[in-house]
C-alpha cells in the first residue's frame, strides 16, 4: 500500500467512525427541570369525571364553566349547608342535584344578566362519599369513593400492605338493612383470577379491614 492510498483509507475510516458515533447518540430526553414542570402541571390540573346520575353532595368540589365569561368560570367547593357561592347569583343550592341539573339552574339564573348563558358543571373531587381502609396498610384513613371503585382499587390507594398484613383474610364491612355485614376478600385469589367475585364494587361508608 503506497502513501496516498494509506491517506485515503485513514480518511475513510475516520468518516465511518464519526458516522457510527452519530448514530449512537441518545434521543433527546426531558431534563429533570422539564420533568418537574410536567409533573407539577399534572398535579395542578384538576381531574374530572362524568357520571350523569351522580348527585352532588356536601364538600364536593365543582368546576363551573360559563362560555365566554371567564370572570364567572371557577372551581368552587360545596359548603356543608349544600350551597355554592357564585358571582351575580350569590348562594345556589347544589346538593341533591346532578351536574347537568345544577348547570340548568345556573343558566336560568344568569339569564337576567347574560344573553343565552351556556353553563357546564363538572365534578373535580368527590368528598361527600367516602370509603375507609384500616389495618396493615401504609396509608390508612378515608378515601373519596370514585365511580365504580373496587376493593382492589381502594387498597392500591392505601399504598398496598405492610409486611405484617394477612392478605388472605381481608374483609369489607358494610351496613345492610341496619346490620353490619362482612364480605371476605382474599387478595392472592383475586389477583390470580380465582375469586373475581370477591373484588366487589364499593359503596359509600364501606370499611376495608386489613388484619
Amino acid at each position: 500500500m503506497n502513501f496516498s492510498t494509506g491517506l485515503v483509507m485513514a480518511a475513510w475510516l475516520a468518516f465511518a467512525f464519526a458516522q457510527a458515533q452519530e448514530g449512537q447518540k441518545p434521543v433527546a430526553t426531558e431534563t429533570s427541570g422539564q420533568k418537574t414542570e410536567s409533573s407539577a402541571k399534572s398535579a395542578t390540573t384538576p381531574q374530572t369525571f362524568n357520571d350523569a346520575e351522580y348527585k352532588i353532595g356536601p364538600q364536593d368540589v365543582l368546576r363551573i364553566d360559563v362560555w365566554r365569561e371567564e370572570q364567572l368560570t371557577r372551581i368552587v367547593p360545596v359548603r356543608p349547608d349544600g350551597k355554592v357561592t357564585l358571582p351575580l347569583l350569590n348562594d345556589v343550592q347544589a346538593v341533591g342535584l346532578t351536574p347537568m341539573q345544577l348547570a340548568g339552574v345556573l343558566s336560568e339564573g344568569l339569564k337576567k344578566y347574560i344573553n343565552s348563558p351556556q353553563v357546564t358543571v363538572t365534578i373535580t373531587e368527590i368528598n361527600s362519599r367516602r370509603i375507609y381502609v384500616t389495618g396493615e396498610v401504609p396509608r390508612a384513613g378515608a378515601f373519596p369513593l370514585l365511580p365504580n371503585m373496587t376493593v382492589l382499587q381502594a387498597l392500591t390507594s392505601a399504598g398496598g400492605f405492610t409486611q405484617f398484613a394477612k392478605i388472605k383474610k381481608i374483609y369489607v364491612l358494610r351496613t345492610e338493612s341496619g346490620k353490619q355485614v362482612k364480605h371476605p376478600f382474599n387478595y392472592k385469589d383475586v389477583i390470580n383470577g380465582k375469586k373475581p367475585e370477591d373484588n366487589i364494587q364499593l359503596q359509600a361508608g364501606d370499611v376495608i379491614v386489613v388484619p
